[in-house]
């Protein structure tokens, strides 16, 4: 659009250029110059220089849905007009879930016009009075300067964040990939405990979960950490308060971090993480001093085969010299434009950067952008943090409240017992709303059957929650129910959903990898959603057997117990070497046999 499109101050210049006596100044000016410089050709060339570092002409055009609006200015406002204004921005608000950016001097088509500044600061100070009015702060994210017909005029990109009200908090999870020693846990460990590493590993120590990975250094389990920003933009984290309570309460926004194992021999762990925790995002983590190695590119493949939006942090840079971090970043790039990935690799390396690659990465999901920093050092670590801060939802108000409308369904990842509460199960609530006293059945068991319980309590980050919405992941206490009548897998819904099982299903599958041939009778380990389970295959639909690369219809029959499965779920399905990835298209009631049907077959061939 840029390309296209050109301001009338550069249409001037263009034809001042054309004329006959220009192109000979244009030649002489050209020409090679002796050392000396005049002041005035310096002059000149920090202006050009300048002006190729200015913004394009045009943003595109603003969207009656989501949570950008544009505003020329924002000068002393009738009471009629403010109050429009603040029922305006209540929407923004509400479309990005407690967040909204305002563009101060652009006019709803995108052109760039810009503010003196004595209209930019009365354009703020009316936002800010609209932003008091609705319960929210604002912060300016950047300002930049719009150069036409020699007036220098500003405009502005406005951050406005809601207060934090009865722990309705934003929140975002963020899966941390990459391989092992790459830097994953410490990093983690340096931007939730706000204390830098002293090179050898001391920040990571309150992220593991068992002795023996303190006693290895390496992630075995799945571990989560939080990041909480407040309605200003500040970073709240363990520095500033001493626990998890504090640190929502004080938030506006969370980043929960998913810390997954990077080591092959943990690869199934990983996998589950990935797939059960639902994350809006994955953050890859490559070490700059040993490249793209081990897993790291296993990583890479699973997130992408999940649709998980990626973006990548090359840690320890202060190992290795600048030249070696430019070669790993540059091995990064080659990889990302490959045509399997087809990213556009996106280098941040300052805080315009950063505001500009929270809002691309989330508005296209090509966009991958790259930091490169230090654990140790420090190095760009803030960028990081501008990253978090701004980085939007992925899902806007509308797809939220479908999703609460819909009956409850919640997914059991984990399960504990806790003295004086009895048996807690931690997950992620798929749809409907939960609260405390809820009554909903659990299931399936070994033999088929939904069993009736209780929520008792909800915590959510480690903090008491009443109420728990669609989307939020959570620990709920089931009070005396038998711990040893649950397993990882299976779902919590409410009795109105009348749920079905099944022990087989039909998936429209592509085989990744596999060294001879995919036939009937093989077994793989398949994984949708929190449900990990070997699986036989039974058949395939309208083919023998299949190949690497190729598509196909097939029938999985589960081997120890029946699951319960959402047709259109993502599927990713692994043995030793062998890989694939797909979506369930069919399911197949505990009762009924199963019957190829050749129809179905060619509807998803």
């Amino acid at each position: 659009m840029d390309a296209q499109v050109t301001n009338h101050c550069s249409i001037k210049s263009a034809a001042k250029a054309s004329s006959p006596q220009n192109a000979a100044e244009s030649r002489i000016e050209n020409a090679p110059k002796k050392k000396s410089r005049t002041r005035r050709g310096r002059r000149g060339k920090r202006r050009r220089g300048k002006k190729a570092n200015e913004p394009p002409p045009f943003l595109p055009p603003e969207a009656e849905e989501g949570n950008i609006e544009y505003k020329l200015k924002l000068v002393n406002p009738t009471q009629y007009r403010f109050e429009h204004l603040a029922t305006q921005l209540k929407w923004r608000l509400q479309e990005g879930r407690g967040e909204a950016v305002y563009q101060i001097g652009v006019e709803d088509n995108g052109l760039l016009v810009g503010l003196t500044e004595e209209d930019m600061k009365a354009s703020l100070k009316t936002l800010r009075r609209m932003a008091e009015k609705v319960g929210a702060d604002i912060t300016l994210l950047r300002d930049r300067e719009v150069d036409c017909d020699r007036a220098r005029r500003k405009i502005a990109e406005v951050l406005v964040r809601k207060v934090p009200d009865d722990q309705q908090f934003l929140d975002l999870r963020v899966a941390v990939l990459g391989n092992v020693d790459s830097g994953k846990s410490t990093l983690l460990g340096v931007l939730t405990q706000g204390e830098l590493d002293n090179g050898r590993g001391r920040a990571r120590l309150n992220l593991f979960r068992h002795l023996h990975e303190i006693q290895t250094g390496r992630t075995s389990s799945i571990s989560f950490e939080i990041l909480g920003f407040n309605s200003k933009g500040e970073v709240v984290n363990y520095s500033d308060s001493r626990t998890a309570e504090e640190i929502c309460e004080s938030s506006s926004k969370m980043i929960t971090f998913i810390d997954l194992a990077g080591h092959y021999k943990y690869l199934k762990t990983t996998i589950f993480g990935l797939t059960s925790y639902c994350p809006d995002f994955a953050m890859l983590v490559v070490a700059a001093n040993t490249g793209i190695a081990g897993t790291t590119r296993e990583h890479l493949g699973l997130a992408m085969a999940l649709k998980v939006p990626i973006f990548i942090v090359v840690s320890k840079v202060d190992l290795c010299g600048k030249s070696t971090v430019e070669k790993t970043v540059r091995q990064l790039e080659r990889v990302l434009k490959l045509p399997g990935c087809n990213k556009v690799p996106m280098v941040v390396s300052n805080p315009d950067d950063a505001v500009t690659a929270a809002q691309q990465f989330a508005q296209s999901s090509s966009v991958t952008p790259i930091f490169t920093l230090s654990s140790v050092s420090g190095d760009n670590l803030d960028l990081l943090k501008v990253f978090f801060n701004i980085l939007p939802p992925l899902s806007n108000s509308k797809e939220q409240e479908e999703l609460m409308q819909q009956l409850t369904e919640f997914q059991v990842d984990e399960i504990y017992s806790v003295p004086d509460v009895g048996t807690v199960v931690g997950g992620t609530l798929y749809s409907g709303v939960c609260r405390e006293g809820d009554r909903l059945v659990v299931g399936p068991t070994d033999d088929g059957r939904f069993l009736r319980l209780k929520v008792c309590s909800i915590h959510r980050n480690r903090s008491g929650c009443r109420v728990l919405r669609a989307g939020q992941a959570a620990t709920l206490a089931l009070g005396n129910f038998d711990r040893s009548l649950l397993r990882k897998g299976m779902v919590m819904v409410s009795p109105k959903m009348n749920p079905t099982i099944c022990w087989q299903f039909e998936a429209a599958i592509v085989l990744l990898f596999h060294a001879k041939t995919f036939r009937r009778g093989f077994q793989v380990t398949v994984h949708v959603g929190n449900v990990r389970q070997t699986a036989t295959v039974e058949c395939l639909l309208g083919k023998e057997e299949l190949r690497t690369g190729e598509r196909a219809v097939v029938c999985f029959r589960f081997l120890k117990h029946p699951e319960y499965l959402r047709v259109g779920a993502k599927l990713l399905f692994r043995e030793g070497v062998t890989k694939g990835i797909g979506h369930v298209t069919h399911l197949l009631p505990s009762t009924q046999n199963y019957v190829p049907d050749q129809n179905r077959n060619q509807n998803h061939s």
